[in-house]
């Protein structure tokens, strides 16, 4: 699949479904790859609209800005974006968003780490360590993994049941939408890419 098709099947996912926020994510994230940040930063200020933790979003919204020479929107995307990884216990996104900060002229902020984190990064919670990674509940763990696998041990680590139940219907909508034949290797893992996307993983 070629970047243009890509991104129109996005643009269908998003525009079929205005509070898909995976959809807007992807869309936001192709459009950037294909070096077209206007659009990209309008799909990615949807996403935050829709959750305002999805600490991925903020650091692709701020590169966003970056290429569009909006640095002072910038500055301000990556400080709230920061704020929000470090709560979050997302060392990647926290740490790209410190060094752009960095690049930029500008102080990391000093910001409280989570209480406690695995070496999954799974934030330590009310509910003997459990924190679901994408809507921050500390309760509502799954009994048992969803699927075998290493893939299914980190989702049981790191989404609730409700979040899992979301992205079942979710990922229904990502095979429908983006014609994925799961019996091929490249499809399985787009796929897996979409759920930890939406799981924040």
């Amino acid at each position: 699949m070629d970047a243009n098709d890509q991104i129109a099947r996005f643009q269908t996912m998003a525009e079929a479904d205005p509070n898909n926020e995976l959809g807007h994510y992807s869309l936001g994230k192709a459009l950037l790859e294909a070096d077209r940040p206007e659009e990209a930063a309008a799909s990615l200020e949807r996403v935050l609209q829709l959750n305002s933790r999805y600490s991925k979003a903020y650091e692709m919204l701020a590169s966003a800005q970056i290429r569009m020479n909006q640095q002072a929107a910038a500055i301000g995307t990556l400080k709230k974006g920061y704020a929000v990884a470090a709560e979050r216990g997302d060392v990647m996104p926290k740490e790209a968003m410190g060094k752009a900060l960095r690049e930029l002229g500008q102080q990391v902020p000093q910001v409280e780490a989570p209480a406690a984190a695995s070496a999954g990064g799974e934030s330590a919670g009310a509910a003997g360590g459990f924190q679901c990674r994408r809507c921050g509940r500390a309760e509502g763990r799954m009994e048992d993994p969803p699927f075998k696998g290493d893939l299914g041990a980190q989702v049981h680590a790191s989404a609730c049941d409700r979040c899992w139940h979301e992205w079942v219907s979710m990922g229904t909508k990502v095979i429908n939408e983006l014609g994925l034949p799961l019996a091929d290797p490249r499809a399985q893992d787009m796929y897996d890419q979409h759920m930890r996307e939406f799981l924040q993983l």
